[in-house]
């Protein structure tokens, strides 16, 4: 997708700029075309350009992001079936395809097929043992990977002559004959633009092959170097910003761990705390409530007390106290 960030967007873009050398007055198929932007960037040269993947999502977005483009046109269908006539291509571009797939072999007759007999195909794939062997990764959405030589015995079962080229994305991406360069291209884009192009390896990361079954073809190629150059630097200075990100992040991280051991070392004192006080303020209930009672029955004693004095103060009871005693009873009230 345009727009994505990372060296992803120089390999991808620069293969297209590569092979819109090679396509001028050419009728094009670009199969597994994808979002659609190489397919539009091969028809500014191209007599006309059919985009073809087997998503009809991909398909439908492409049509809609690249409209009135009349020598430009988009199909549905997998690459190993495509609609179109025998030798009805003169340039085939399939790039980061055939590791996708498992039919891979059925995928070149069809490339055979829809080729003319002196049209040139441009293919790339990744170098497995560069790609995936020596750095240990696995791309989830790779089903088989190839080696060099599973790459070239793959091309040479239907065209019997080859240029090989290598491409090494860093902050600009080199495209180089083997076994040495005769000539250069340079292809400048900025990322913000990377369609308008201005025209001023030790062991590849991928493969791109130049096959036909005419030598003659094959000569017209230059054995050239190309290289895809950012015209603002940004994949430098995206690096950079990304290292300065980590390196800060790496940072702030520390001092969060920090934090938070502080804060759960705090929260865990305030919940001790909080409990201490929860179990001390039980007891203070609990005592005030065994208070409350005491003094509610030493109040109820003080008041028969206060009420039995106030009515042995009366006359009436001292005058008949002594009866009272004389008959063995106490007086009442």
């Amino acid at each position: 997708m345009p727009g994505v960030r990372g060296e992803i967007w120089v390999e991808h873009w620069h293969r297209y700029h590569f092979a819109a050398q090679f396509a001028d007055g050419l009728r094009v198929v670009d199969a597994a075309c994808g979002e659609g932007y190489g397919s539009a960037l091969l028809a500014r040269r191209a007599a006309s350009v059919v985009g073809a993947d087997i998503s009809a999502q991909a398909v439908a977005h492409a049509r809609g992001a690249y409209p009135g483009i009349a020598n430009l046109s988009f199909v549905q269908a997998p690459c190993t079936k495509l609609p179109l006539e025998d030798a009805s291509a003169d340039l085939f571009v399939t790039f980061e395809t055939v590791e996708h797939i498992r039919e891979q072999e059925a995928f070149v007759d069809e490339i055979a097929r829809v080729l003319a007999p002196d049209g040139l195909l441009l293919l790339s794939c990744p170098n497995k043992r560069e790609y995936s062997d020596r750095r240990g990764f696995a791309n989830e959405f790779h089903v088989k990977e190839l080696y060099r030589e599973e790459l070239e015995a793959l091309v040479a079962r239907r065209f019997g002559h080859s240029r090989w080229y290598g491409q090494r994305p860093s902050f600009f991406s080199v495209i180089a004959p083997e076994p040495k360069a005769q000539a250069g291209h340079l292809a400048e884009v900025s990322e913000a633009d990377p369609a308008d192009a201005g025209a001023s390896l030790g062991e590849p990361l991928y493969f791109l092959v130049a096959a036909s079954r005419s030598m003659d073809t094959l000569g017209r190629l230059p054995a050239t170097l190309s290289v895809l150059s950012d015209r603002d630097d940004w994949a430098h200075r995206d690096y950079e910003k990304v290292m300065r990100h980590l390196v800060d992040a790496g940072a702030q991280l520390e001092a969060l761990g920090r934090q938070v051991d502080e804060l759960r070392r705090t929260h865990d004192e305030a919940v001790r705390a909080r409990d201490d006080a929860l179990a001390w303020a039980g007891q203070l209930e609990s005592r005030l409530a065994q208070a409350e009672r005491t003094v509610s029955e030493q109040s109820r004693v003080i008041a028969l007390r206060e009420a039995e004095i106030a009515r042995r103060g009366g006359l009436r009871w001292w005058l008949r106290l002594p009866f009272a005693r004389l008959f063995g009873r106490a007086p009442k009230g």
